[in-house]
């Protein structure tokens, strides 16, 4: 047989199949078409893996790459991670397809929309009529669902239960930053998330957002907060690792648009308002969001409130608000089954400056919180399957979708990644293009009259499930 590739002499670890040893693997037409030693047969092209890991491609299932958060940087710093799947939470999903068509670099992605008062709700209060609609024009659009964007921009808790309601009665996907009008992005509001859900499916993002020690010794509140998902096996959650967040520093009338800038800078001893950002700014309390050369950097201080000025404050930023106490403790506890308390490991990146799932998952497998069986179980079996990807991605065997990171474990960064067989990153350097849209069957010609390639997923397919298998040893 002939191949399209085969990576030669690499240590192939795939717990979802039993793989830890150093074996050739090859790819043709797109799939993995065999893993063996010494695999015969010509190639159009071999790379050597000698002394390098290949894993299941690594997915992300918190990016941001819209133009109103992450932007036309995302796809290229997610291709440089090493990401080969990925998954937008927040949209505006036709934001989302356009940067996707114009700077893909060979990724899968998806996307879950907003919903926003003023944006795709008119209030704080939908009613299900109007969600019905909202939910039928996101999926017109290609996305696979809704995003309840509780810490920015809050609903009624009523309105807030309506969206996971009626997500789940259409098969849609939805994820719900926590947060009401009523109760805050903390773990009060993550207990309210949880009970509004009412046993529909629901994707939990950034768990480690909701215990930042505000209120509690920050172990302390980890605990709590994986103690409490627990009780609903309804909810797959994720949580991340840099000690940065993710804001809009975009103000409306003299205040910052979304919830979570007005309390971090009150936080950090600032006035929730335009003069107290810039003052923010200024201290290097707040870090403004500023794209250079094909990525997005952090920058304080007098040319970082130059760029907010001149974007008239519509751009992203980060505050220092995770401490380690959580955000280490959350990616490693377990469940009383030896499963992992919160499922996956994600970013919150794309054109976010925290695409680190190797920068800081591998740092947990030299320090023996993890095995690195258990990071691929973390960073691409679990997200596979809550994203109803887990028969062709995930995982390395035969028919599987070619879908290959390759690691440097010592120096805990990606060398190469594949997707569907096509080379992205190549020892360094993005070499993808084009991406491979997941959409709804509604949203075909969205992704067709962009020229992206497709992966229609079926209603119901992208429901997130909680710990359908033990966690990899």
């Amino acid at each position: 047989m002939s191949y399209d590739v085969i990576l030669r002499g690499g240590h192939v670890v795939d717990p979802a199949n039993g793989l830890d040893e150093i074996t050739d693997i090859a790819f043709k037409d797109g799939k993995i078409a065999a893993l063996g030693a010494d695999i015969t047969g010509p190639a159009s092209r071999e790379e050597d893996a000698t002394g390098l890991h290949v894993l299941p491609g690594l997915i992300d299932a918190h990016v941001h790459v819209s133009g109103w958060m992450g932007g036309a940087a995302g796809h290229n710093m997610l291709a440089l991670a090493g990401v080969t799947t990925a998954l937008d939470m927040a949209g505006p999903i036709e934001s989302v397809m356009d940067i996707a068509a114009a700077t893909g670099t060979g990724l899968t992605l998806a996307c879950v929309d907003y919903v926003r008062p003023g944006h795709t709700v008119s209030t704080t209060n939908p009613q299900m009529d109007e969600l019905t609609e909202a939910l039928a024009k996101a999926r017109r659009a290609g996305a696979v669902g809704l995003k309840v964007l509780g810490g920015h921009f809050p609903l009624t808790p009523e309105a807030s239960a309506r969206v996971i309601e009626l997500c789940g009665r259409e098969g849609a996907h939805v994820a719900f930053h926590a947060g009401t009008l009523e109760t805050p992005q903390n773990l009060r509001g993550l207990a309210e998330a949880c009970e509004l859900a009412a046993g529909n499916p629901l994707h939990m993002p950034h768990v480690n957002s909701y215990a930042r020690g505000f209120e509690g010794p920050p172990l302390l509140e980890a605990q709590q907060a994986a103690d409490m998902l627990l009780d609903y096996p309804n909810i797959w959650s994720e949580s991340y690792l840099a000690p940065i967040n993710g804001n809009s520093a975009k103000c409306s009338n003299g205040i910052p648009e979304s919830v979570a800038t007005q309390r971090n800078l009150t936080a950090g001893g600032f006035a929730a308002n335009r003069e107290g950002l810039a003052e923010a700014i200024l201290a290097g309390w707040a870090h403004i969001h500023v794209s250079r050369d094909g990525l997005t950097r952090l920058e304080t201080g007098p040319e970082a409130l130059a760029a907010w000025q001149e974007a008239e404050t519509n751009i992203g930023m980060s505050f220092y608000v995770n401490p380690s106490e959580t955000t280490i403790p959350l990616a490693m506890l377990k469940r009383p089954d030896g499963s992992f308390a919160i499922d996956a490991l994600a970013t919150d990146g794309g054109g976010l400056p925290r695409n680190d799932l190797c920068e800081r998952g591998l740092a947990l497998v030299h320090l023996n919180a993890l095995t690195l069986a258990q990071f691929v179980q973390k960073t691409s079996i679990a997200p596979a399957r809550m994203m109803g990807l887990g028969t062709r991605k995930g995982h390395l065997a035969p028919g599987a979708d070619a879908d290959v990171t390759v690691i440097d474990l010592d120096a805990r960064r990606p060398v190469m990644s594949f997707g569907s067989g096509k080379p992205i990153l190549m020892r360094g350097e993005v070499v993808g293009s084009g991406t491979t849209m997941i959409v709804p069957p509604e949203g075909l010609d969205a992704a067709t009259s962009r020229g992206l390639t497709p992966l229609i997923a079926a209603p119901g397919s992208f429901h997130p499930t909680r710990h359908p298998a033990p966690s990899a040893d």
